[in-house]
């Protein structure tokens, strides 16, 4: 284990990559960036363009969502590339999976995914770079050395820059990677090393960047109304209402089919502007069929949650020695029932596309997460093939997961052919939040046995959440049967009971993780407390001193990472030492939980206030992070993590999303309020380097704060949250 912030391939395996990437890892070129963002005529088939003066263009290929992945993905090319920083130009790549392979933005994926790869690209170019020099020289290229983008034969005092060997290099074929060698990282200046986001000189100043920036000639505005029930199919319209309001130019009602994540049912309106579009579509007075989901709601989900716990389970899904009998023999026992709520992503940027249609050719400007899949379904909804549709990544407004669907992609391909010319559609913040992909609700009914020692010996959990109707749980609410504690406690039994919904599921930032820590991580404070025990000690006497338990790649889980950052966290955090005074009648408490999310282990402390009249203040926060031996940029990393946390303690206080009649209760932020600057917490990030692979950052820290947050109110107060978001009128002084 190290103490701060601090890679081989064979040639099949270089050669399945380069491949997948359309041929060769490197073009150079002398016509400047390798591909979109301003390069007319070039067409993205690699990843590094070097121009003449020695401007280095490096194509990000994933999609950007504010995660830092074009500021990250480059720099880990030309570290091994061996540029200066300054030299370089970020590019980001078009939806071209021929040349480029899988291009998304999810999972935490983009470090483990590609550290290895992407530096390989610039080991490659820079190897191509000194055999063109070494050819010119008539030196043997071991005798080469580079910096700073020049390449030194140091026997012969002989330089050239990267600039001037570009072209020649270009002609070079690629090398075997058995032959690269990476740089030992100790000698990083660009990897390891805090950089700003590429895009933030844009975004302060408000330089056109987003989906809802994209400008093409003789583009029209649209709107797309569904029903507030989820697929109910148009009754009928007032077509001709909306024609008559000025600057509307076309309203029609689109059949649409069943598939919630395709094109539904609706009436689009096209208009000179966004607002004529808007007005138009106030005129529509449509009227919606009925459908079997408006039958359903949150109050009748809660219902049959209570009944399930009633009745007994569905199913086991994880049955490990004798739960029944351990609980009858146990020294003390404790039971709770926990729930949370839908909620939605609440990106600030609404769902938007542009999309042009012309002589059986799609060109869509789209921010997107999830860019082929979505030309994959514009193709088949619209009935033509993927290469007819050329697909530009915009920069995303925001995504968590929401644009990892991409329905407003194929209602704006949809309007763009009916209306007969470029069209960019625009969600309102209405459509954003009652036309979701929303995280699934849950109910845990929990039972826990401890021994005379305060050890747990049985744990047993029926866990009632939504499902597809087929037996199956809904998008993004199955939870995996070696959810910790499961593995760490000799009597386990999972349980689960399927409520079947009509209501749009799908992965929320940090999928599942978002929930189950809320539910286990609060559960096991509450057992802490029942066996006197201090939490961080109760959560270590529980991990043990196993090390890495399950398969790695499927269900590992090391227990040695775990307790490395909640014996930092305890460090780190003024973990059991007394509270600053308060004023009269405000109480006080810190909080702590841990969780493994997307390769990466989190223990959190929170410290927070709870006035008498029951509102929160989250005063501080730590976090201790184990990542790996790497972070890639420090900069990007701080931003990932105390942005996790805001979402983590936005949700926890203020989020839900409301069934009733089988739509979304809330449509705007007076209902479904996100977390303010002023109320945000200082965020404390440790990263406790270690030497495994380096991991994400965009999803893991969010988990472990949400139960932080509530057993810190129960230190507070002595009251349980036990249903999420938080209820501050229980939270009352007497």
């Amino acid at each position: 284990m190290a103490d701060g912030f601090t890679t081989g391939a064979s040639r099949r395996d270089f050669l399945k990559v380069s491949a997948a990437a359309g041929g060769l890892m490197l073009s150079f070129s002398l016509a400047g960036k390798a591909g979109a963002e301003g390069q007319a005529g070039a067409k993205i088939n690699a990843y590094v363009t070097i121009a003449p003066d020695g401007v280095v263009s490096i194509v990000s290929k994933n999609p950007e969502i504010g995660q830092g992945v074009k500021t990250s993905l480059p720099m880990m090319i030309a570290e091994e590339l061996d540029v200066d920083w300054a030299q370089v130009r970020t590019v980001q790549a078009d939806g071209d999976p021929a040349t480029y392979g899988r291009q998304f933005a999810g999972g935490s994926a983009a470090t483990p995914l590609h550290f290895d790869q992407l530096r390989q690209v610039g080991a490659a170019g820079r190897a191509m770079l000194i055999t063109a020099a070494a050819k010119d020289w008539g030196v043997d290229p071991a005798t080469c050395t580079t910096a700073s983008g020049v390449v030194f034969h140091k026997a012969s005092g002989r330089k050239a820059s990267y600039g001037a060997l570009a072209a020649k290099a270009a002609t070079l074929p690629a090398p075997d990677p058995k032959t690269l060698k990476l740089k030992d990282p100790k000698t990083y200046k660009i990897i390891g090393k805090p950089h700003a986001q590429v895009d933030t000189p844009a975004i302060v100043t408000g330089k056109p960047l987003f989906g809802i920036d994209v400008q093409v000639p003789g583009m029209l505005y649209a709107t797309f109304e569904k029903a507030p029930v989820f697929g109910a199919k148009v009754k009928s319209a007032d077509l001709a209402a909306a024609m008559a309001v000025k600057g509307v130019r076309k309203a029609f009602i689109v059949d649409g089919g069943t598939e919630l994540n395709g094109l539904l049912p609706g009436v689009a309106v096209v208009a000179d502007s966004w607002w004529a579009a808007r007005k138009g579509r106030e005129k529509l007075n449509i009227q919606w069929a009925e459908h079997p989901t408006s039958m359903q709601s949150t109050a009748a989900y809660d219902a049959a949650a209570a009944a399930f716990a009633k009745t007994g389970p569905q199913r086991t899904e994880r049955a490990d020695g004798d739960v029944d009998g351990a609980l009858k023999s146990a020294a003390k026992t404790v039971s709770a029932a926990y729930a949370y709520p839908f909620i939605a992503h609440a990106a600030l940027e609404p769902q938007n596309c542009t999309a042009h249609f012309k002589d059986g050719q799609l060109e869509i400007w789209a921010p997107t997460q999830n860019p082929e899949p979505g030309r994959q379904l514009v193709a088949k909804t619209l009935g033509i093939a993927p290469d007819a549709i050329a697909l530009h990544m915009i920069r995303c407004g925001g995504g968590f997961g929401r644009r990892l669907s991409n329905d407003y992609m194929v209602e704006a391909a949809w309007i763009a052919r009916e209306a007969g010319a470029p069209v960019k559609l625009l969600w309102t913040r209405e459509d954003d939040l009652r036309h979701d992909f929303y995280r699934p609700a849950g109910w845990h009914h929990l039972s826990a046995g401890l021994d005379a020692n305060g050890t747990v010996v049985a744990w047993k959990n029926h866990f009632v959440t939504l499902g597809d109707g087929k037996g199956q749980p809904a998008p993004s609410a199955r939870m995996a049967p070696h959810e910790f504690p499961a593995r760490f406690v000799p009597n386990f039994r999972y349980d689960l009971s399927l409520i079947p919904t009509g209501v749009p599921t799908g992965p929320l930032r940090a999928p599942g993780s978002n929930a189950y820590a809320f539910v286990m991580q609060s559960f096991i404070d509450e057992l802490a407390h029942a066996a006197g025990a201090d939490p961080i000690d109760f959560q270590l006497k529980l991990l043990g001193d196993q090390g890495l338990i399950g398969t790695p790649g499927k269900d590992a889980y090391d227990a040695g990472r775990m307790r490395g950052v909640l014996k930092r966290v305890r460090e780190v955090a003024p973990w059991g030492k007394p509270l600053a005074k308060r004023p009269a009648g405000v109480r006080a408490g810190r909080g702590v939980a841990c969780y493994f999310s997307h390769l990466g282990y989190f223990a959190e402390v929170v410290e927070a206030s709870v006035g008498p009249d029951g509102a929160i203040k989250v005063d501080k926060v730590w976090v201790v992070a184990d990542v790996g031996r790497q972070i890639v940029n420090p900069s990007g990393a701080l931003n990932q993590v105390q942005g996790s946390v805001i979402d983590g303690l936005s949700a926890a206080l203020n989020q839900k999303i409301t069934i009733v009649d089988g739509a979304a209760a809330e449509a705007n932020f007076d209902a479904y309020p996100l977390l303010r600057m002023a109320d945000a917490p200082p965020v404390v990030v440790d990263f406790l380097i270690t030497d495994y692979p380096p991991t994400g950052l965009g999803e893991p820290a969010l988990p472990p704060v949400l139960p932080a947050l509530t057993n810190a109110i129960f230190a507070a107060t002595g009251v349980r949250v036990r249903r999420l978001p938080v209820d501050n009128e229980r939270l009352k002084s007497a």
